[in-house]
């Protein structure tokens, strides 16, 4: 509304492209489909012919809704129309990236799996300077998107091109959650112990899974990216900063420490969420060592273990542990915007969106490139096959990688949305700050709130912390003669379950 001008045309138009994008996803399902035995990129193209196909049609019915919408105002139309396609044309583009970082078919993930020779240490080396420079292609495809949809609408080309974006959100979804469902299917494949053939199948959708599940994330990055600025836009609008001919330049100090403060929240909330991953898994681990060490029979596959108890520590902390940084994601916009003012919030947007975008990435596309590295040892016998040293290295990759794809990277899509929607909630309160620090003593109750907060968080969860040590081994079961059972290498299905969780 706050970049619509008042117009009733151009706030109703994200309605209608959002429905005939719901309109195309539905259609686009028809088109997915592939063979018995396919490969990798066969499987891959069959899903890129559900994306390309709901793109295509969602263009076709925006040009429709942008003809009769603006009936009057052709020409407005075709440029409105051109920012919705740039919007669509970029949201495939980045999908196509992450795929080509992501897939084992594709050189950057075999040479994760080639750095493996060397042990694991240059695999997660690899698989960082592989998560790093897929920031690249992504970054440039969003600033010319960005660029162009401002030279053709403005302000509100740049919010439209979000909303063309998002609009095919159906189908990039459904490719999106279809990577957990492949994943669990092969967990209960393995618990359940079915044929090897059954595994076989679910270990390829797995993969792709991974890779469909990494374009879902990055398309979700780009597409927050987008809406934050649009956002930002409409903050500055609301907290009278246009109005007032307040200037906001990058390098003005107030402005500029607000962009590293915000550049910061990225890195922090990612490390928090990390802290979060380690302390359940470790959580679990305990578990699973102290269950082997007291239920007779689990190692031997004769009794059955207590998964609920997983579940329960899997779920509480993840529960406990996303208090610190939803406070951090709420009250930080909302204690700098009072303390010192608008300006600096603005600064602080900016810092956020642009570090928090190449974080993002670079963690999606790190974790998938390393899952798919084991997953192409596993399913095409690169390198030796499983149970290789390489195969070893890699696995430690997959670890490593698992929370930075499933935890910390999608996390920082939501902080970037929520900080822009937080600031832009409370930009009215901010339209009395004529100059930096003008009420400051309002950012104080915030500030307060936020301190205690991180005490409370400390003293609850964070001070009696247990760290998984080496000292920290399960008690070894003895035989009948009182020899202790060697722990065995092979991975049992609690492990397993265990790994799933984690």
């Amino acid at each position: 509304v706050s970049l619509s001008d008042g117009s009733m045309q151009t706030v109703l138009l994200p309605f209608w492209i959002a429905g005939v994008g719901s309109i195309a996803s539905i259609i686009s399902f028809f088109a997915v489909g592939t063979q018995n035995d396919a490969t990798q990129q066969q499987l891959n193209r069959a899903l890129h012919k559900g994306t390309i196909v709901g793109t295509v049609l969602t263009a076709i019915f925006s040009g429709f809704v942008t003809h009769f919408v603006f009936e009057d105002h052709r020409s407005y139309g075709q440029k409105i129309l051109g920012c919705i396609v740039l919007g669509l044309i970029a949201g495939v583009l980045i999908g196509q990236v992450t795929e080509y970082f992501t897939s084992y078919s594709y050189w950057p993930t075999q040479s994760i799996v080639k750095s493996g020779a060397t042990g694991p240490g240059t695999v997660i080396i690899q698989g960082l300077g592989v998560g790093m420079i897929s920031t690249v292609l992504p970054t440039i495809i969003l600033v010319a998107s960005i660029i162009a949809c401002e030279a053709l609408a403005g302000e509100y080309g740049i919010a439209i091109a979000a909303v063309g974006m998002l609009s095919t959100l159906g189908i990039t979804l459904a490719t999106d959650a279809y990577g957990p469902i492949a994943d669990n299917a092969g967990g209960i494949a393995e618990m359940a112990h079915l044929d090897h053939s059954v595994r076989a199948t679910t270990d390829a959708l797995d993969a792709l899974g991974n890779t469909t599940a990494a374009t879902g994330k990055g398309f979700a990055i780009g597409s927050a990216v987008l809406t934050a600025l649009s956002l930002m836009a409409a903050f500055k609008k609301r907290a009278g900063l246009t109005e007032n001919g307040i200037s906001v330049e990058i390098d003005e100090p107030v402005v500029l420490a607000g962009a590293l403060i915000g550049a910061v929240l990225p890195f922090l909330f990612a490390a928090l969420t990390m802290f979060s991953v380690q302390k359940a898994a470790g959580a679990i681990i305990m578990e699973v060592r102290h269950q082997f060490s007291t239920i007779e029979g689990l190692r031997e596959g004769t009794a059955e273990a207590d998964s609920d108890r997983c579940v329960a520590i899997s779920t509480e902390t993840a529960v406990h542990e996303m208090i610190l940084p939803g406070l951090y994601a709420l009250l930080t916009p909302i204690t700098v915007g009072f303390l010192v003012g608008p300006r600096c919030l603005i600064g602080l947007l900016g810092g956020s969106i642009t570090s928090g975008m190449m974080l993002a990435i670079m963690m999606a596309n790190s974790g998938g490139a390393w899952d798919n590295a084991k997953k192409y040892i596993e399913i095409e016998g690169a390198s030796g096959g499983k149970g290789t040293e390489i195969h070893k290295a890699c696995v430690v990759g997959d670890t490593v990688g698992d929370p930075f794809k499933d935890t910390s990277g999608p996390a920082l899509n939501i902080l970037i949305k929520l900080m822009s929607i937080v600031s832009l909630t409370i930009a009215p309160f901010m339209q009395s700050y004529s100059k930096d620090w003008e009420h400051w003593y309002y950012g104080i109750l915030p500030l307060l709130l936020l301190l205690i907060g991180n005490f409370i968080i400390y003293v609850l969860f964070w001070r009696n912390e247990h760290v998984v040590s080496i000292e920290s081994k399960p008690e070894p079961i003895h035989e009948p003669d009182g020899k202790p059972v060697e722990h065995e290498e092979e991975t049992s299905p609690m492990v397993s379950m265990a790994h799933d969780i984690t």
